[in-house]
């Protein structure tokens, strides 16, 4: 063995909570190395080609708010955009995003290419130093170390995975790329307690071989909002999504062959995520739902490749391609890949303290499927915490811990530190009590000034911050210097849109706060915007 190399920090994995782990560390100030099985596979997409969603958008643009990449990545790389749930309130707005599977992973694999101080290798480790409790260095296969004084455990599912298709099983990461299989050992022998937890993924189907008749075309928003804060540009969606879904003949395909499923048979051993079965645990969980909702949707510009987004399955290959034949749209579909699933290792997540650092060994942090949880947005926000507490640690700076009611990312880390999880966790609106006011377009005004203190947020996100913050604070301002009087044409008006008369003299302000959450703009706006001094003053602002 021989010295390779001196880091301050060590990330072991480069897909989402590696990507952003390893960039938020070097943007720091702090020498990193961020070490991949593959170059191939830095920041991969392996089961849904998409960002965001409810919750899932939340997260996003709170990393985006602290100065993490996905968001404008995903910016960069999208071909479909929809901003989910507006006809309920804006707590639960959330955005998502189609992406190009492949120029999002290449153009984050640009991006950290070109990073200064962040050093990219194709390397496995195997093995991790620890001296007096401390981190002092990572033992790759090839027999080199690495030194540094902190290492941040980002291994998703490649941490001995396993891939299971029927009866066939075989150790692996995603996609049949290698899985890191000696590290476990090393976890165990520092006194690691592991969990086993499994996901999967469905099949792809060529896009040439679908009867697109058959199905509901669902188009992106014609102009969709950015996920960062510093996109100016909309994204235009170029390509639509489609709706079909199972029925009862999906289903008996499914029954005759539910002995065949790994699930069933005793092959799987992990557990599964409960908010995103297989298919064929749909089945045998909701036996009386007539019906299954499907969207197939398009992995990028360049492939023919479509992913049947709701029917995740390890079923035998010959089960597969039976039950989507019996699907309006795909009764003639070509299967490209297969689906899968796959076990794999992860910490249990109770032996972190809520900078993502293990309990008993300094300088040892983990984030992302590695902590239990599931999803690219949920690692990507543990990715960011652990990069930029790795660099606290390194530099005696003042760790990042945020609380629950300040964002979904402190929801995410209390949950799994304190609560732990039995299943793969997802972050969901409903888990956070503080919803009302962690809505996805208020997160710059909630956590730049966090990024900024850690030295992620630059200039011109501050400055493009403060420009926005001081705006607000001088319209609310002449808000509540305008005053309403009960005087007969503001009554007439009010009467006239059915809001009954004042009485006293009251601001603007006041006046808005209670109504702008019942009622529509234009109406609003018809109550302050006509002739005299009010109306005036509304106008302008």
């Amino acid at each position: 063995m021989f010295i390779a190399g001196n880091y301050d920090v060590v990330v072991i994995g480069a897909g989402h909570a590696g990507v952003e782990a390893g960039l938020a560390a070097a943007r720091i100030g702090c020498r990193t190395l961020l070490a991949t099985l593959s170059m191939d596979n830095i920041a991969l997409m392996p089961c849904n080609p998409s960002i965001g969603g409810p919750a899932k958008g939340h997260l996003v643009r709170e990393l985006d708010a602290l100065g993490g990449e996905m968001g404008l990545n995903i910016d960069k790389t999208a071909i479909q955009s929809r901003m989910l749930n507006t006809g309920k309130g804006p707590a639960v707005h959330a955005l998502r995003a189609q992406a190009d599977k492949k120029l999002y992973q290449f153009t984050m694999k640009e991006t950290c290419e070109k990073q200064e101080n962040l050093d990219v290798k194709q390397i496995l480790i195997e093995d991790i130093q620890v001296e007096d409790g401390k981190v002092c260095g990572v033992v790759v296969e090839t027999g080199e170390i690495y030194r540094c004084h902190a290492v941040i455990l980002a291994t998703g599912t490649y941490l001995r995975g396993r891939i299971i298709i029927g009866e066939t099983t075989y150790d692996a990461g995603p996609n049949g790329q290698r899985a890191a299989m000696k590290l476990t050992d090393a976890l165990k022998r520092l006194g690691i307690s592991l969990m086993r937890f499994k996901t999967g993924t469905p099949a792809r189907v060529d896009a040439r071989s679908l009867d697109y008749d058959e199905m509901e075309i669902q188009p992106g928003d014609e102009e969709a909002a950015a996920f960062s804060f510093m996109t100016d540009e909309p994204t235009r969606s170029t390509v639509p999504c489609w709706l079909s879904y199972t029925n009862e003949e999906t289903h008996k395909v499914i029954r005759e062959n539910i002995h065949r499923a790994p699930m069933a048979n005793g092959v799987i051993k992990g557990v599964g995520p409960r908010y995103c079965p297989s298919i064929e645990t749909k089945i045998v969980r909701f036996p009386d739902k007539e019906r299954h909702q499907l969207f197939i949707e398009p992995e990028g510009i360049h492939t023919q490749e479509m992913y049947v987004q709701g029917m995740s399955t390890s079923l035998p290959v010959d089960v597969q391609i039976a039950f989507l034949h019996t699907i309006p749209g795909l009764r003639h579909c070509r299967v490209m890949r297969a689906g899968y699933a796959i076990e794999y290792d992860c910490i249990d997540p109770t032996q972190l303290s809520p900078t993502l650092e293990l309990k008993n060994i300094r300088g040892f942090f983990s984030a992302g499927q590695s902590n239990g949880t599931s999803g690219y947005e949920e690692a990507a926000a543990q990715g960011l915490i652990a990069g930029v507490n790795a660099a606290m640690y390194v530099t005696g700076g003042e760790p990042l811990v945020l609380k629950r009611s300040e964002a979904y990312i402190g929801v995410l880390i209390e949950d799994l530190v304190t609560k732990g999880t039995q299943e793969p966790y997802r972050m969901m609106t409903s888990r956070a009590e503080y919803r009302l006011i962690l809505r996805q377009d208020n997160a710059d005004l909630r956590l730049t000034e966090y990024g900024r203190r850690v030295g992620l947020v630059k200039d011109e996100r501050y400055n493009r911050y403060q420009k926005k913050k001081h705006e607000i604070e001088t319209a609310i301002q002449k808000l509540q210097e305008i005053i309403l009087t009960p005087s007969s044409e503001t009554n007439e008006k009010l009467s006239a849109n059915g809001l009954g008369e004042i009485k006293t003299a009251t601001s603007l302000f006041d006046f808005l706060r209670r109504l702008l959450q019942l009622l529509p703009a234009d109406i609003v706006i018809a109550i302050a915007g006509g002739s005299g001094e009010a109306g005036g003053h509304y106008g302008h602002l």
